[in-house]
């Protein structure tokens, strides 16, 4: 089942119909059992085309936060970019530990929904979008469902000196959730693709794919770990990691379009823009 959050209000989408929740989104996916109780909500039927309608990120009231280094690819990545500033011990010790990297990504207000601009720093060289599968935790630290998420990173900023992590990751419309919730029965399969398309004027310029189970961690371990010292009274989302990095010799430009998908989630789109 999907949940989208829209101008039309909240619509779950179920065997192909679509249908008009009239709920709070806080209540709703912070209800005990999520997919037990959606499957009850298949009464207020409505005919209506998605692609109609605007479509917000998933998001109200939740904090974003982000895991670093949860991909081999993503460990060598940020060792090779912070090399030259004695940084890259940092990334191979936290791949290796039991400890995962966990930060602070971005309030409700800067997250960007699907088929709306990301931004790129204006201070940055080297800016790159990073596709992660995303967790919704409830409030009560249960991993509730799933979305895509866009971690825009600037890789020369974070290569200078691993403590300008903040700088390089959290700032306006860094981040971008949609277009979906992902509510499913199970814990979503571990053979899972994520893929990354980025077009420049039309023309595919950088483009990967990966499976979850190429990931280090596990997703409860995570969600323990962001919760054990946190109260997040209406849930809170948390990317997962990259496992797909461009060669350093790309670099994102304005009016990029970037793509990511994830099986039986969909598709997030964004344009690259900076902040006027």
């Amino acid at each position: 089942m999907k949940l989208y959050n829209t101008s039309a209000g909240i619509i779950l989408q179920h065997n192909n119909e679509n249908y008009l929740l009239n709920i709070d989104w806080n209540e709703l996916i912070n209800h005990d059992n999520l997919f037990q109780f959606l499957s009850t909500q298949t009464k207020n039927k409505v005919d209506i085309n998605l692609n109609n309608i605007k479509i917000l990120a998933p998001i109200n009231k939740q904090e974003v936060w982000a895991a670093g280094v949860t991909y081999l690819r993503s460990r060598d990545a940020r060792m090779e970019e912070s090399k030259d500033a004695g940084g890259a011990d940092f990334y191979s010790k936290v791949y290796n530990a039991e400890r995962p990297e966990l930060f602070f990504k971005a309030l409700p207000h800067r997250v960007a929904a699907h088929n709306e601009e990301v931004f790129i720093r204006q201070d940055s060289k080297w800016n790159v979008p990073e596709p992660e599968l995303t967790l919704f935790i409830n409030s009560k630290g249960k991993i509730a469902a799933y979305t895509i998420g866009n971690d825009m990173s600037s890789r020369d900023i974070e290569g200078e000196n691993p403590l300008y992590l903040p700088q390089a990751k959290v700032y306006e419309r860094s981040a971008a959730l949609g277009p979906c919730l992902y509510v499913c029965e199970n814990e979503i399969s571990l053979d899972t693709t994520i893929s990354i398309n980025i077009k420049r004027e039309n023309s595919k310029v950088f483009e990967g794919s990966i499976q979850l189970n190429r990931m280090k961690r596990k997703f409860d371990e995570l969600a323990e770990y962001l919760f054990r010292e946190n109260v997040f009274e209406h849930g809170c989302f948390l990317m997962t990691g990259t496992g797909i990095v461009p060669p350093n010799d790309f670099t994102l430009n304005i009016n990029d379009e970037v793509e990511i998908t994830i099986a039986n989630i969909g598709t997030l789109k964004n344009f690259i823009a900076c902040r006027k």
